[in-house]
């Protein structure tokens, strides 16, 4: 019986690090546990339908998801030093195990491993515990270095996307006041979407977590501008310089390449471009932006 807590113990422990895994360094980026807990907080914040909380349901759902992390494997190695508690270990001058909560004991082992801290007044003496013991203190010196990892790999991504909804917004105010001409210059421009798009798909697939940070009210939002983006590729489509055409192509391909990661990984729905992009602003909570003939 002790060794089956034991076994249940360690597969919590691998569950949590398979996650932490597909999380952070598979080229996916999505963990079942983070993404089940990343999507769930941001359908709550969405269903409560209060702006201040969906703003954060971002970093909120990240500080959920470590701590879920954290709390698994915590409960993994409790279940592994309660299975061998008091037998085990030596208890300080003072203590007395038959009197003392074997599972709180536990407990207090795996949080002080866990956080690295080091032992106190309760010491493990079975040869395979000994060495148990600084295997989870590395586990959590892991955790704490994935959590710091995961978040910094977040911010640059972020940026990224923001740039490309500047891009486009800046791109759509100046179309108001200077009319384009079919030049080299356009398709410069479209070729030059394309890349930024591009990128945003592959930071999408690799940080899927960024998908749960919303841009701020008083600033383009790239959940708006997909839309105008897929109509400036539409109409360099309708173009008379190959060039231009060429690049439109590109973008054409990269926006499609985008709708297939928003439609498979994060909206669940099937359809062309325009009708997940429209979709992409309703879950961000905007109106999709469309744009005018050259």
């Amino acid at each position: 019986m002790n060794w089956f807590i034991s076994a249940a113990g360690v597969g919590l422990v691998l569950v949590a690090l398979r996650d932490v895994f597909h999380t952070l360094w598979h080229p996916s980026g999505r963990g079942s546990l983070s993404a089940l807990m990343l999507h769930g907080l941001w359908r709550l914040s969405r269903r409560v339908s209060r702006p201040g909380l969906t703003a954060v349901a971002g970093p909120t759902a990240m500080v959920a998801v470590i701590l879920g992390w954290t709390s698994i494997v915590v409960a993994g190695w409790t279940l592994i030093y309660f299975a061998h508690m008091p037998e085990g270990f030596s208890f300080s001058p003072g203590l007395q195990p038959r009197q003392r909560a074997d599972l709180l004991d536990a407990l207090y082992l795996s949080l002080v491993g866990v956080a690295t801290l080091g032992f106190g007044d309760i010491v493990p003496t079975d040869a395979w515990l000994r060495i148990a013991a600084p295997l989870q203190a590395l586990i959590g010196f892991a955790l704490l270095t994935a959590a710091v990892s995961w978040v910094g790999q977040t911010y640059p991504a972020l940026a990224r996307r923001r740039v490309l909804a500047l891009h486009l917004a800046s791109l759509r105010t100046a179309r108001e006041t200077v009319s384009p001409v079919d030049t080299a210059f356009i398709a410069h421009l479209l070729e030059s979407l394309a890349v930024q798009v591009s990128q945003v798909s592959v930071d999408l697939n690799q940080h899927s977590q960024m998908y749960y940070f919303p841009d701020s009210d008083d600033s383009p939002s790239l959940a708006a501008m997909t839309s105008y983006a897929a109509d400036l590729a539409a109409e360099g489509r309708q173009s008379r310089r190959d060039d231009v055409r060429m690049s439109a192509a590109m973008l054409t391909h990269a926006l499609e390449s985008l709708a297939t990661v928003l439609g498979r990984q994060f909206l669940r729905i099937e359809g062309n471009p325009e009708h997940i992009f429209a979709a992409y602003a309703h879950d961000h909570g905007r109106l999709p932006i469309r744009a005018t003939n050259y």
